[in-house]
């Protein structure tokens, strides 16, 4: 393996996928059979979930573990780094182990984020095809979304210019649409922030209904959604149809049944519905399936990917989205209650750099070179960071889980530094690991596997932080006090109007709670670090995703639509066009 402190991540990808597995090896090794692994190439596949489920159906599940993390900075805290580093290490110590990991979305990885592959010796591979679509699940899913908007707007047109005899005899019925009441935007795979709200039917009546509208970046879509938490094809095509895509003028719901477009959106999601299959920098499997964003989305990788891979292996770590006060969240109030699966850990990734920023030095940014005290020993930063891990360890407690906390080593990380990390997250009651993934693989990441393992040997009292039957405004509340740490919630007008509605509906008052808010602070507010005190959640909207099942609050000022930075990844890639090896992707 090249040294990560003197190679990027594309060409450390690019040298090991020299000598990587191919998938009839993986395929082989996991037990599955001919006739379930759907070859992409011969260094992915999808893999045909509803045999193996079948099969395996007697087979006990294996142990099953989420990485999430504390509140990162914009620059990202390593988190699917760790991911793959701990299903390396776990496989360094002979555990048969496979990650479930979410697909990366075109925005980021053209962004400043980049793709969310790992890096160094923890990575995903092979990497170009995992950062550039994959084998076409997202575009599936911008497919089908906006399929959804073309039947909207076409009725829209046809109802506004035809006479109810001319709907009648093309078969329609008239429904009425309000079209300033639209719930649904258009989506695309990209941070473009000039499509957040745009005008649509300009020109002639052939040319549309005119009215406002806009885009939202793919992944946020309710469709993506639905592929995280459908459990097969019958329930995908059952969800399909529940999507509210608008309401009529009396305020009643227009769904995508009602437009008769749920079962051509659901055509173009049957083979998205199978997951990925890839594997580690070191050879063990990952499956990778639905998208990240768990902080305008649900953020987690599939719940059929997660059952496949329970089956198949002794222990199984998956990732959600950002921190736990979003990702770990939503994994363990929404995907743990849908799926009926009960992990055995809980892993808090953490780095000094973070820890830092948390407790007072000057805040990274993204494109912008590192503050030289991010290199140099500051313990009082260190030490008040700190309050902001607790504040997780004791979110994770909460559950029930047993909290491991990973230092996900820096080499610019000092003794000191990492002992004091050590000591108060031990003091809070979280096993502590020191790893060293990053630089050195598996190898570097055994004191982290044995940890999990330890942790994942203890009993746990996993339990939720509500029942299904808590009022929604109530959820909200909890959510905001007992996990985000605000005194309480406000709500503008717009905002009550609509959930004192929702609570008046039977239906849509047992829905799942789905939380959008900053990811880059506890409170609403992405500029207050560390655990800030004395304030409010603000609840500005209220959205209804019926198909995926959940009821979405919109705190703050978030956008579902991220805008693209002056210096973005792009910048950077290429193509070699000698091997026709892509450059420059991280």
């Amino acid at each position: 393996m090249l040294d990560p402190t003197k190679h990027a991540d594309w060409e450390i990808a690019e040298e090991a996928e020299k000598t990587m597995k191919t998938v009839y090896q993986l395929g082989e090794e996991l037990g599955l059979k001919q006739e379930e692994l759907l070859p992409y190439g011969h260094y992915v596949a999808k893999v045909d979930f509803a045999k193996v489920l079948e099969r395996l159906k007697d087979r006990p599940d294996g142990k099953y573990i989420d990485v999430t993390a504390i509140t990162p900075t914009p620059l990202g805290e390593g988190k699917s780094t760790s991911t793959m580093g701990l299903t390396e290490g776990l496989g360094k110590r002979g555990k048969n182990v496979i990650a479930t990991i979410r697909q990366p979305s075109g925005g980021p990885t053209m962004n400043v984020k980049g793709s969310a592959a790992g890096g160094g010796l923890a990575q995903c591979i092979p990497l170009t095809p995992f950062s550039l679509g994959l084998t076409g699940d997202i575009n599936a899913v911008m497919n089908a979304h906006n399929l959804a908007m073309v039947a909207l707007t076409s009725r829209l047109q046809h109802e506004f210019n035809s006479s109810d005899a001319f709907l009648e005899r093309a078969g329609l019925k008239r429904l009425n649409i309000d079209p300033r009441n639209v719930q649904m935007k258009w989506v695309i795979d990209f941070c473009a922030q000039a499509l957040r709200n745009i005008i649509i039917g300009l020109g002639g009546r052939r040319d549309g209904f005119m009215m406002e509208s806009g885009f939202a970046i793919a992944v946020s879509s309710e469709v993506m959604a639905i592929l995280a938490v459908a459990k097969d094809l019958k329930d995908l095509r059952e969800r399909m149809g529940r999507i509210v895509v608008a309401y009529d003028k009396r305020g009643n719901e227009i769904t995508t049944e009602d437009l008769g477009v749920a079962g051509a959106m659901t055509a173009w999601m049957v083979d998205a519905l199978k997951p990925n299959l890839l594997q580690t920098l070191e050879g063990q499997p990952v499956f990778v399936h639905a998208g990240p964003f768990a902080n305008i989305a649900i953020g987690q990788s599939s719940i059929i990917a997660d059952r496949v891979a329970l089956k198949l292996g002794d222990y199984v770590v998956t990732e959600s989205g950002f921190a736990a006060d979003i990702g770990f969240e939503k994994f363990w109030n929404i995907k743990c209650r849908m799926s009926g699966l009960r992990p055995h850990a809980a892993v808090i990734v953490a780095t000094i750099r973070a820890l830092k920023a948390h407790g007072g030095a000057p805040l990274p940014l993204p494109g912008q070179p590192l503050d030289p005290a991010y290199k140099e020993e500051h313990l009082e930063w260190v030490e008040k960071g700190c309050e902001n891990l607790i504040h997780h360890i004791n979110t994770v407690k909460k559950s029930g889980l047993n909290p491991v906390v990973c230092i996900n080593h820096f080499y610019t990380d000092t003794d000191n530094e990492v002992k004091l990390v050590k000591r108060l997250a031990e003091e809070a009651g979280a096993r502590v690991a020191l790893s060293k993934h990053w630089q050195y693989g598996g190898e570097g990441a055994l004191e982290f596997a044995d940890a999990v393992i330890d942790a994942c040997n203890e009993p746990n009292n996993f339990k939720y932080l509500y029942d299904l039957d808590t009022p929604l405004r109530e959820r909200i509340h909890l959510i905001a006090t007992e996990v985000y740490g605000a005194d309480g919630v406000e709500y503008t007008p717009e905002a009550m109007e609509k959930v004192v509605r929702m609570e008046k509906d039977p239906e849509i008052a047992k829905l799942g709670t789905c939380m959008v808010k900053t990811h880059l602070s506890l409170t609403d507010n992405p500029m207050l670090k560390g655990v800030p005190k004395g304030w409010k959640l603000r609840v500005r909207d209220i959205l209804i995703y019926k198909g995926a099942g959940f009821v979405v609050p919109v705190a703050g000022t978030i956008t579902l639509m991220p805008g693209t930075a002056a210096n973005p990844a792009f910048r950077r890639i290429d193509v070699n066009t000698e091997t026709g090896k892509v450059e420059g992707l991280f």
